[in-house]
């Protein structure tokens, strides 16, 4: 029936579907004359499926995709409520409705409890009111089955961000791990050392070197290899904002604690409430920020400035520092106090001109990493060139190689190898790094980890130069193949190409 043809004042029927069809109402009467008369009422807007019994009333739902069920409550091989009962197994989600005949207010509540009815209609009834309930009833139907949508799109968007948010974690875990410092020298193994063992407990930890030499890194694999890798990690340059500034960033701050402070601001210390917090350069602290450092250590308490209030923290604290804090306690610099609770483990950090031996694993590393993200087709340096690398004192450490090695990139053009000419000048003047002299006696300053690996430096390029090849300087040598290719490039010679 269309509008047009429709009575004046007769409701219209609920809109149909996403899939644009008519809903589906099962009706369910062993009375022909109700069926007759419910399917004529419901029949211009709706599809209209009727059945006899409880049990033809299943085998529709099986087979019909039904929206809505009106049942009698009185059938003849099973009650109304019975057949509600199993209707829910096959249709969950559809509305369910009842007629009844008489008001037995102990089957109705039976019927609204077990059978979980969306209304019943009293026989006798008018069709307007018939048309309204069930037009009502059918919007409640989409209205649920939007939801049951929303929630199932927000249910997979959550898995989709909990999935993302794990392998961003796992990203930073990797990023951080203890294999992302590089380094086998003796000096970087004891590092390595202390590190794993520290990294399992809570325990404060005091990394000192200079400039450069990767505190920060260490400080970061610290945590995320330990029992708070879950929780927050912050870090704070301690050398970097003035003494109020930074007060106000550990403790927080309350509204009014000084000019500009228009609301309360939580401090990194709350925000990394059961992380840990680093300090960087925390021999820079001023004696009154040397105090409130102790009392967070000592006590757990933290107060924000302007406030009264004392507020409890559980966080690990990993410090930081370039400076000789034992001399700067002798000083006057630095609280004896503080310097003793900062310290529980110590860990130094090894300038890179004393460890010498990493430098060709660095750069190549660093060659790498700059190569790829710089669009480069670089693939190594030349022996020359890695010997000015070894042979410059680096005063900025690792932090100077990466930019050095990351300014070759960005000039190196079309070129596929590093050679002494792209380096930067003052590391073109610098001289080759000491290497034991022709009798076999060491250059003075050497220590004997980096005599040894100068010495089968020299002895690799010596043998490769005189055979032309890989092989036959393996044969020479009296080792296999594979061992002078992983010796070759942990020292960082040039790779050859066998004749």
């Amino acid at each position: 029936m269309g509008d047009a043809d429709r009575p004046e004042g007769l409701i219209e029927g609920a809109r149909p579907g996403s899939d644009g069809e008519s809903h589906g109402i099962l009706i369910v009467d062993d009375e022909p004359g109700i069926l007759e008369s419910l399917e004529l009422t419901l029949g211009a807007d709706y599809r209209v499926f009727t059945a006899a019994t409880g049990e033809e009333g299943l085998a529709v739902l099986e087979r019909e995709d039904i929206a809505l069920i009106i049942t009698d409550q009185v059938l003849p091989s099973m009650s109304g409520v019975e057949f509600l009962e199993r209707a829910i197994e096959r249709r969950p989600n559809a509305i369910r409705m009842m007629l009844t005949g008489y008001a037995d207010i102990g089957s109705l509540a039976r019927a609204v409890n077990e059978g979980r009815i969306y209304r019943y209609l009293a026989k006798p009834w008018e069709p307007d009111e018939v048309r309204l309930n069930v037009k009502r009833a059918l919007e409640a139907y989409e209205l649920t089955g939007r939801n049951t949508e929303l929630a199932a799109a927000l249910a997979d968007a959550n898995a989709r961000l909990r999935a993302e948010n794990l392998y961003l974690r796992r990203e930073v875990e990797r990023k951080y791990a203890f294999d992302q410092i590089l380094g086998a020298s003796p000096a970087m193994n004891r590092v390595f050392e202390v590190m794993e063992k520290v990294a399992e407990t809570d325990a404060t930890v005091l990394i000192r070197g200079e400039t450069g030499t990767g505190k920060d890194l260490v400080a970061r694999a610290i945590h995320y290899s330990g029992p708070r890798k879950e929780l927050r990690f912050v870090a704070q340059n301690c050398a970097a904002l003035p003494d109020t500034l930074l007060e106000s960033e550990l403790f927080g701050h309350v509204r009014g604690a000084f000019t500009g402070a228009h609301a309360d601001k939580k401090g990194l210390f709350e925000v990394a409430h059961r992380g840990t917090v680093f300090l960087d350069e925390v021999g820079e602290t001023h004696p009154g920020m040397q105090v409130r450092l102790l009392r967070v250590l000592q006590d757990g308490e933290i107060r924000p400035l302007g406030s009264s209030e004392t507020r409890k923290v559980d966080v690990r604290i990993l410090a930081a520092t370039n400076r000789d804090l034992r001399k700067e306690v002798e000083a006057g610099r630095f609280r004896e106090d503080l310097y003793y609770r900062l310290r529980v483990v110590e860990i130094d950090m090894p300038p890179l001109r004393e460890r010498r031996e990493d430098i060709p694993v660095l750069a190549h590393a660093f060659l790498d990493r700059s190569s790829r993200r710089m669009g480069r087709e670089l693939k190594g340096f030349t022996n020359a060139a890695i010997d000015r690398l070894t042979g410059y004192p680096w005063p900025g450490n690792v932090r100077e190689l990466e930019n050095e090695i990351e300014r070759i990139a960005a000039l190196a053009g079309r070129a596929d190898t590093v050679g002494v000419e792209m380096l930067s000048e003052h590391i073109r003047g610098a001289p080759p790094a000491p290497l034991p002299v022709g009798d076999g006696s060491m250059a003075f300053g050497a220590d004997l980890n980096t005599a040894v690996d100068a010495l089968k430096r020299r002895m690799l390029q010596d043998a490769i130069r005189e055979t032309g090849s890989k092989t036959r300087a393996a044969e020479k040598l009296g080792i296999p193949r594979q061992s002078l290719q992983k010796m070759m490039k942990r020292l960082g010679i040039q790779d050859v190409g066998d004749s």
